[in-house]
C-alpha cells in the first residue's frame, strides 16, 4: 500500500523537479540537485537554491539561469527527445520563435510551437540509413579500385622493362648505324677527293698541251677555212681578249674548270653510289634516332606516373589522365588529378589555378586533401592556388568550386576511394 504512494510522490517530485530546472543537459543534472544552495560551477558564488531560473542572473558564468533567458552569456539545453539535442543561446528563450523541436524553449511564451522532433528524427535516421548504405556502396567499389589499380600497377611495371628493353636495343644500333655513317661519309669524302685530283691532273695535262704547241699548228688550228689566211672574224671565233692579266678559258678549258669539286659529275657510277649509300644509312639512321626519342619520352613519363603517391594502397592511381568538369555560373572548371586545375570563361580563355604539388591533408587524413599550387599570377596579387577537399561518395566527381579569397580557391572532389570504415564510428553525418 505504501509502495504506490511513494513511487508517485517520487515521480511528483521528479516532475516538480524537471520544470524548475529547465535547459540542462544530464551531464550537468548533478550540479543541480535541489538544496538549500546553489554553487555556481565556475564557483565564484554560492546562492539559494531557489534562485536558480528565478529570470535574475546572479552567477557570472549564467549557470544559475540555464532554462531563462536572464543572463547575457547563458545558453539553453534543448532536450529534443527522438531527435538530436543541442544548445541555444538562453537570450532565445521565450523569445515567441520556436527554436527546439520539442518546444521547450517556449514554456512561458503565446506562441503554440509543435514538438516535431519525432519527424524530424524519423527523416534524419532515413538519411543516415541512406548514407550507411552509400558508404558500403563506396567501400565496395574502393576496394575494386584497389584491386584494379594493383594490376594497372604491375602492367605498368611490366610496360617499364619492355620499353627499357626496347631502348637498350634501340642504343645497340644507334652505336652501328653511327659507325656506318661515319664510314659510308668517310667513303664519299675519300671518293670526292679522287675526282678532284683526276680533274686537276686533266687540266694540267691540258694546258701543258696548249703552252707546248708550234706555231705552225696555232695557225692551222685558227685557219678555220683553210685558205692559208687568217681573218679577223676566224681569230675572234677562236680566241678571246686577254682582260685585267687573265686569259679567258677556251672550251676545253671552260669544260674542265666548269667542274666545282666535290660536286657529283653524272657518268660516274663508283662516286653516286657512294654518295646513294651514305644517304640512305643517314636515313636510317635518323629512323632510329627519332624511334629512340619517343621510346625515352614513354619511359620518362612512366617513370613520373610511378614515382606519384597514389596513396597507401594506390587506390588514387585509376585517377591518373582522367579528368572531371564542372560549371558554376559562367565558368567552367576541370580537375585533372595529379596533373592541374583550370579556369575557363564563357570567351574560351584560360585560366590555371594550379598544378598538382602534394597531398594536404592533416596527419591523420593526409590523402583527404589535394593541393594544387603556382598557377598563373592575379593581378597585383599572389599566384593561383587550390585546394581540393576529397570526399566519401558513391560516383566521382567535381561536386563544387568557390573562391573565399583572392585567386584561393577551393574545390569539392567526391570518389569512392575517399571512403573510410571509420565513418561508422563518426556517424557519417558529416563525411557524407
Amino acid at each position: 500500500m505504501h509502495c504506490p504512494i511513494l513511487i508517485a510522490v517520487v515521480i511528483w517530485s521528479s516532475c516538480v523537479d524537471s520544470q524548475k530546472i529547465r535547459g540542462i543537459s544530464l551531464s550537468y543534472k548533478r550540479f543541480y540537485r535541489e538544496r538549500k544552495s546553489f554553487l555556481c560551477i565556475d564557483g565564484s558564488k554560492l546562492i539559494p537554491f531557489d534562485q536558480v531560473n528565478d529570470d535574475y542572473c546572479d552567477c557570472a558564468d549564467g549557470s544559475d539561469e540555464p532554462g531563462t533567458a536572464a543572463c547575457p552569456d547563458g545558453r539553453f539545453y534543448c532536450t529534443n527527445l527522438g531527435y538530436r539535442p543541442h544548445y541555444i543561446p538562453s537570450s532565445r528563450v521565450n523569445d515567441a520563435i520556436c527554436d527546439c523541436c520539442d518546444a521547450s524553449d517556449e514554456y512561458n511564451s503565446h506562441t503554440a510551437c509543435q514538438n516535431t522532433c519525432r519527424n524530424l528524427g524519423q527523416r534524419e535516421r532515413a538519411e543516415v540509413k541512406s548514407q550507411m548504405r552509400a558508404l558500403d556502396q563506396g567501400l565496395r567499389l574502393k576496394q575494386q579500385l584497389i584491386e584494379e589499380g594493383v594490376l594497372t600497377w604491375r602492367d605498368k611495371q611490366a610496360q617499364l622493362r619492355d620499353l627499357q628493353r626496347v631502348l637498350d636495343d634501340l642504343q645497340t644500333q644507334l652505336d652501328d648505324l653511327r659507325k656506318e655513317d661515319a664510314r659510308r661519309k668517310k667513303e664519299v669524302d675519300a671518293l670526292r677527293e679522287l675526282e678532284i685530283g683526276a680533274l686537276e691532273t686533266e687540266e694540267n695535262s691540258h694546258r701543258s698541251h696548249i703552252m707546248n704547241e708550234s706555231p705552225v699548228s696555232i695557225f692551222y688550228e685558227l685557219d678555220s677555212n683553210r685558205d692559208g689566211r687568217l681573218s679577223a672574224k676566224e681569230v675572234r671565233a677562236k680566241l678571246t681578249d686577254i682582260q685585267d692579266g687573265e686569259r679567258v678559258l677556251s672550251e676545253d678549258e671552260a669544260v674542265i674548270r666548269g667542274r666545282v669539286p666535290g660536286r657529283l659529275v653524272k657518268g660516274e657510277p663508283v662516286l653516286k653510289a657512294a654518295v646513294s649509300a651514305a644517304e640512305k644509312a643517314a636515313a636510317e639512321l635518323k629512323k632510329v634516332e627519332d624511334a629512340y626519342e619517343t621510346v625515352y619520352m614513354e619511359i620518362r613519363d612512366l617513370r613520373e606516373k610511378l614515382a606519384t603517391d597514389y596513396g597507401p594502397e594506390r587506390e588514387f592511381l585509376f585517377l591518373y589522365n582522367q579528368c572531371f568538369q564542372l560549371k558554376v555560373h559562367e565558368y567552367f572548371y576541370e580537375l585533372c588529378p595529379f596533373n592541374q586545375v583550370t579556369q575557363t570563361s564563357a570567351s574560351g580563355a584560360e585560366v590555371s589555378l594550379g598544378k598538382w604539388g602534394s597531398w594536404a591533408g592533416s596527419p591523420q587524413h593526409r590523402y583527404s586533401q589535394m593541393k594544387y599550387e603556382n598557377g598563373e599570377p592575379c593581378w597585383q596579387g599572389p599566384t593561383r592556388n587550390t585546394v581540393v577537399t576529397l570526399t566519401c561518395g558513391t560516383e566521382t566527381a567535381l561536386r563544387s568550386v568557390k573562391e573565399p579569397g583572392k585567386c584561393q580557391y577551393v574545390a569539392e572532389f567526391q570518389t569512392p576511394v575517399a571512403c573510410r570504415p571509420a565513418l561508422r564510428q563518426q556517424g557519417v553525418h558529416s563525411e557524407l
